[in-house]
């Protein structure tokens, strides 16, 4: 009776400790204010976002027009507009619609473009960089009217981890929330750790890893609601998922019994 003794204990303290997956852990933006959940249930809240500043080897895609047929023509490539279309169909997936077309910035940030040449785009917007493209432009072109457009190839991303599909990815729209990427990757599976997630984010400087929690609502007021182009998310596994623990009450209470039955059938063999 002493090893039943031991195996219920032991059963019990696992039930007890890591029995299953609370709601607490799985639901998103959570309000930590409960007893004022009913009257801030329609709040508005305020987003903080950042601009973008470009980075090396970001490629961007640059559209010049002019009312010269001629000049036109040495800024857009027929060939490479019909490219474009290609990618943007789907053939470049995961990566960014403008790579085969658009200008890449190199490792001094710099892109090259014709009749201007070499010019610096790193750690700009792409409002900046379209202002410095066009003061650039007014040394070449004096008399003709033009017309200047930078754009990314939407917003590329990474995940990594307890995804239910992980992999990089591309979604083709000027903002993306972080749920939004989530949703695209297939959602978290049951075992992800919601409130101690990993967002590396690159910056003209470096990379920063931030820690964010999912599960609070205030992320929807913090700078890392929207992704950026660049963005990797990586997901831990919460301990249940190592302990091999059910992930509902269910589950665990069948494991609680299935110890103890082992339990009797070695004390019956042995007794």
């Amino acid at each position: 009776m002493k090893l039943i003794k031991i195996l219920m204990l032991i059963s019990c303290s696992t039930f007890t400790i890591f029995g299953c997956i609370s709601n607490k852990k799985v639901i998103y933006m959570q309000d930590e204010r409960k007893e004022e959940f009913v009257s801030r249930k329609g709040e508005q809240m305020v987003h903080k976002i950042e601009d973008y500043y470009l980075l090396y080897n970001d490629v961007v895609d640059i559209s010049i027009r002019t009312t010269s047929p001629e000049i036109n023509m040495i800024f857009n490539d027929p060939n490479a507009m019909a490219q474009s279309r290609m990618a943007s169909g789907g053939l470049l997936s995961g990566g960014d619609v403008f790579f085969l077309t658009g200008y890449s910035i190199d490792d001094k940030g710099m892109v090259e473009l014709p009749l201007i040449g070499e010019i610096s785009l790193v750690g700009l917007t792409t409002n900046e960089a379209k202002l410095h493209i066009e003061e650039k432009l007014k040394e070449f072109i004096v008399e003709e009217d033009f017309f200047v457009r930078v754009r990314l190839g939407g917003i590329r991303y990474s995940a990594l981890g307890e995804f239910t599909r992980p992999g990089k990815y591309t979604l083709l729209q000027n903002r993306v929330t972080i749920f939004e990427a989530i949703a695209n990757a297939g959602d978290l599976t049951i075992y992800a750790n919601r409130d101690n997630v990993h967002l590396i984010r690159q910056y003209p400087d470096g990379s920063k890893n931030h820690i964010i929690n999912l599960n609070n609502k205030d992320i929807m007021e913090s700078e890392f609601y929207f992704l950026k182009p660049n963005d990797l998310i990586y997901v831990e596994p919460m301990k249940v998922r190592e302990l091999g623990t059910g992930t509902t009450l269910i589950q665990t209470f069948q494991l609680f019994v299935s110890i103890i039955t082992v339990g009797l059938l070695v004390y019956t063999a042995t007794n």
